[in-house]
């Protein structure tokens, strides 16, 4: 599942194809998404895009009468080609502009989702409980402290809680936690301030890399497959259940913690 890095290393490659362009046309040759797509979005037709964002993992491709929202889901991706380029199995939608190019979404398991909303955004109901951003001040040590008093869930679900904190998915929450030292089923609320302070930092600059590494081998978003090599950066401990930790050389341990593989060393992660 695309998580916060490949989401923004997707809005980096098509931003400069979208942004001061026309929409031509909006092609739905599939409606039937997560949620149905309105026929409302067609709204965005003879409009011009003003700013490409992101919110967690959604995209948002805004213009002046109102808001595409976007997501990925389990497999979808997203392409600019010519808008001639015939449509092949699961390209669902194109967004046509005046350039001669689309923006084709493409997404096999249909989990994704194409939504419409007016201006302000920040009321749609999939964004209006969103936490901070973790790559903005907003997401620091005190507030995560704050937000994990006396919750006796395990520091990792709640650090993939999306209302505590967006875009911090499985592959990224393992990293973080091994980075810090901290055991994944640990308690959250008894989680002290000092490892805090350093699970965000731990954070933060996994999440930056992990963007920076998608970014420098992303070529072109016009290539035959789209998908840029956002998997490219050294994972310690996510994927390598029974393989040996990098730091210590025990034999890493795998477990399920809320239904997602969870991959830890039980010598270096304390509870």
């Amino acid at each position: 599942m695309p998580e916060l890095p490949e989401v923004e290393v997707t809005r980096q490659g098509v931003s400069p194809y979208l942004i001061d362009n026309e929409v031509t046309d909006l092609i739905i040759r599939n409606p039937s998404l997560r949620w149905p797509v309105p026929e409302i979005a067609k709204q965005i037709v003879g409009q011009t895009i003003r700013n490409v964002r992101r919110r967690a993992k959604y995209l948002l491709i805004d213009t002046d009468a109102g808001t595409t929202i976007v997501h990925l889901g389990m497999s979808g991706s997203l392409r600019i080609l010519p808008a001639s380029t015939p449509a092949e199995k699961h390209d669902h939608i194109d967004l046509v502009l005046t350039s001669g190019k689309a923006l084709r979404f493409n997404d096999p398991r249909r989990f994704g989702a194409w939504l419409w909303c007016e201006l302000p955004e920040q009321a749609h109901p999939l964004l209006s409980k969103l936490g901070p951003e973790p790559l903005t001040d907003a997401f620091n040590a005190p507030y995560l402290l704050e937000s994990l008093a006396n919750k006796k869930k395990a520091i990792k679900l709640c650090l993939m809680d999306n209302h505590i904190v967006v875009g911090v998915g499985n592959i990224y929450a393992n990293e973080a936690l091994f980075a810090a030292g901290i055991h994944p089923q640990a308690e959250a609320g008894k989680v002290d301030a000092e490892r805090i302070e350093i699970l965000v930092s731990e954070v933060k600059q996994i999440l930056a890399g992990a963007i920076k590494q998608g970014g420098t081998t992303l070529k072109d978003f016009t290539n035959a497959d789209g998908k840029p090599g956002y998997f490219a950066q050294k994972l310690h401990v996510y994927g390598r259940g029974g393989e040996t930790c990098s730091h210590c050389g025990h034999l890493l341990s795998e477990i399920k913690l809320g239904q997602r593989a969870t991959v830890f060393c039980s010598l270096c992660q304390k509870l």
